[in-house]
């Protein structure tokens, strides 16, 4: 009996106490979270330690250093003397006076480039060969026989076979040449021969154009010579997914970049270069050509830029522009990570008319925009994770306890 009536003595005394304990445990916690701030507990990406320079240590190319190093990134402001930077960058070099001449007006005249080779015979192609007056030599194409059809193909060993003539080499001699190798062999039979010799057909060089064009495939290279865009052209063109600016052109093993679309904006014509037999044309797609929009904005996401043409202002906007009641737009950062050095930039866009700094800062393919959050958005983010957990410990204290009679002691 002792035992039980002294059980709810000592229960009684620990219960009391439950009360002050649930309320004080529930004011440590809010303060313990208030104290935490928003550097722990607010969910989302943070940008409070990104006001000078990066928050992480990025892989930075030092200039005595033979591979990047981590090193926290300086964040730059965007302002009229970057854009002026940038603008001044973007110019195309100007051509000095090896490159270029003045005509008798003054005005300089592009320059003189230089003849293209003349095309070499290969085995596979067909010629045409003709000796006047002496048709017993000459097979006529007939009616209804084309030039192809009656013309003498060089064989898989680079040769021909001719009468009087013989088996006679021909491969990668120009038709000039086979025409005067002729003469001097059917002088023998021939006095003053007059032989003409013409490509019937143009079958033994080829380039292959993949990629984003409309027909690709293999296209033969003439006695006309044929340049990047000559062969895009044969295909059919660009595709609407075709990157202008990113053109791979593989020879012997190497491959290298044609930029098509500096030739158009810029008109640098060295980057249309003459093809080569056995040359690998590939369109890549510009899906590459990407921007990352995050943070506080309508319509968080990636867009694809159009012929790498978009600025700050023109990616935001397609993002459906900065989020009102939510985004601090004081806060907006442009993170550049190609190149050996990532680039890290800064707009205050708290002003209507710093939209016009930013439909000036042009973009770059991987280039990543972030909008921070305003300050108030991130308390009301605090209160939401907190109220919940509130919440229960104040139900907890007001718990009542059968064992006790239903009472709270």
């Amino acid at each position: 009996m002792s035992d039980s009536t002294d059980l709810p003595k000592s229960s009684s005394l620990s219960c009391s106490s439950l009360k002050p304990l649930s309320r004080a445990l529930l004011a440590a916690s809010a303060a313990s979270l208030l104290a935490a701030g928003c550097a722990t507990v607010v969910p989302g990406d943070r940008a409070y330690s990104m006001r000078e320079q990066s928050a992480v240590k990025l892989p930075v190319k030092q200039p005595d250093a033979a591979e990047p190093v981590p090193d926290n990134v300086k964040i730059k402001p965007i302002n009229a003397e970057l854009i002026i930077e940038q603008f001044r960058k973007a110019q195309p070099p100007r051509p000095n006076a090896s490159e270029s001449a003045l005509n008798g007006e003054g005005r300089r005249v592009a320059p003189t480039l230089p003849a293209p080779p003349d095309y070499k015979v290969g085995p596979g192609d067909i010629l045409t060969i003709i000796v006047w007056d002496h048709p017993e030599l000459t097979t006529p194409a007939g009616q209804y026989r084309s030039a192809e059809q009656s013309g003498t193909v060089v064989s898989e060993n680079g040769t021909i076979f001719y009468p009087y003539v013989g088996v006679l080499p021909v491969a990668g001699k120009t038709t000039r040449q086979i025409r005067e190798l002729l003469i001097n062999k059917l002088s023998k039979y021939i006095e003053k021969a007059q032989i003409d010799v013409r490509m019937a057909a143009f079958r033994s060089q080829r380039v292959y154009v993949v990629g984003e064009v409309s027909k690709p495939g293999q296209q033969y290279i003439t006695d006309i010579p044929m340049t990047v865009l000559e062969a895009v052209n044969l295909a059919g063109g660009f595709t609407q997914e075709a990157d202008h600016s990113n053109v791979l052109l593989t020879r012997k093993g190497l491959t290298y970049r044609v930029d098509i679309q500096s030739m158009y904006d810029n008109g640098a014509t060295e980057q249309n270069a003459l093809l080569e037999a056995g040359d690998i044309l590939n369109v890549s797609d510009r899906s590459f050509n990407k921007i990352f929009i995050l943070g506080e904005v309508t319509k968080p996401g990636s867009l694809v830029m159009t012929k790498k043409r978009s600025t700050l202002a023109e990616a935001l906007s397609d993002a459906g522009y900065i989020s009102q009641d939510r985004s601090n737009p004081k806060w907006i950062y442009v993170m550049r990570g190609e190149g050996d050095t990532p680039e890290l930039f800064h707009l205050d866009g708290s002003s209507p008319d710093a939209m016009l700094l930013a439909d000036k800062f042009s973009l770059r393919p991987r280039d990543i925009i972030y909008v921070d959050t305003a300050d108030v958005v991130r308390w009301n983010r605090v209160m939401t994770n907190i109220l919940p957990t509130a919440q229960t410990l104040y139900q907890t204290s007001n718990a009542r306890y059968p064992l006790f009679g239903g009472r709270q002691p």
